[in-house]
């Protein structure tokens, strides 16, 4: 549009006219031409980009706190409420559009321990990040469990035998076991790991060796010190889950 003002010498109201611009806008863009060539002519870049003007970062805060009240508020009250403190500040008052993408961007884990709480947020995201082996003899996992079932013992007096179990959490496989009338003890998961390390005698039972690591809670037998300076022996790598929260941790359920 310029170039047919300046070279062709078409007058600027009509060059403007041809090119629909507004003739105060052909007059600014002139003058910067003259004064700073065709280098003034370029856009400046917005400093603030990326970033929301009508909503200054305190406000911004204040609709992510609200967002993550219980129960949880609507876009429509948050911003009700946003344009209190807004008022109160001096600041532009945001719209319902504006915060309703502020609480959009609130990341879901964020929001989940916000609304539902500590243990919703590790059911939903924690279990993800799990580690999941990728091969045998990898982790392997141990627990007990007492055994829905009276037995009759040689004392003449009846009883609910222990279970303790040794699985492989790759291939879900039953590595060793132990059965016994006396309540878990360090002695009683050595055996059973012992068992599981061993070859087995029955052709069908394969899996044995020596399991990288050894995932368990944190029951006394398993954190004494027996049990502890058999795996270092072995270079097994004891994992104890969280106390309380036994997340990946497998059960062994009692036969039915």
């Amino acid at each position: 549009m310029l170039r047919r003002h300046i070279e062709a010498g078409v007058s600027l109201t009509e060059a403007a006219a041809a090119h629909s611009i507004p003739l105060r806008t052909a007059q600014r863009w002139l003058e910067r031409c003259r004064a700073e060539g065709l280098v003034g002519l370029a856009r400046n870049g917005r400093t603030d980009r990326g970033s929301r003007r009508s909503l200054s970062g305190y406000c911004r805060q204040v609709a992510e706190g609200l967002a993550l009240q219980q129960p949880p508020l609507s876009v429509s009250a948050i911003q009700r409420e946003v344009a209190r403190w807004a008022r109160s500040a001096g600041e532009r008052v945001p719209s319902r559009a504006t915060v309703s993408r502020i609480v959009a961007a609130i990341a879901p884990a964020l929001l989940t321990m916000g609304r539902k709480g500590e243990k919703a947020y590790r059911d939903a995201f924690e279990l993800v990040a799990r580690r999941e082996p990728v091969a045998s003899n990898e982790i392997w996992q141990a627990d007990h469990t007492q055994i829905d079932l009276v037995v009759k013992r040689d004392c003449d007096r009846d009883g609910r035998p222990w279970l303790t179990i040794i699985t492989d959490e790759h291939s879900r496989a039953i590595a060793g076991f132990s059965l016994a009338f006396e309540a878990p003890s360090a002695l009683r998961t050595a055996l059973a790991l012992r068992q599981a390390i061993w070859r087995k005698s029955e052709p069908e039972w394969i899996i044995c060796g020596i399991p990288q690591s050894l995932y368990s809670d944190n029951g006394s037998d398993f954190t004494a010190d027996h049990l502890r300076q058999v795996c270092a022996d072995l270079k097994i790598r004891v994992v104890h889950s969280t106390p309380g929260i036994p997340r990946g941790r497998g059960k062994v359920a009692a036969p039915t």
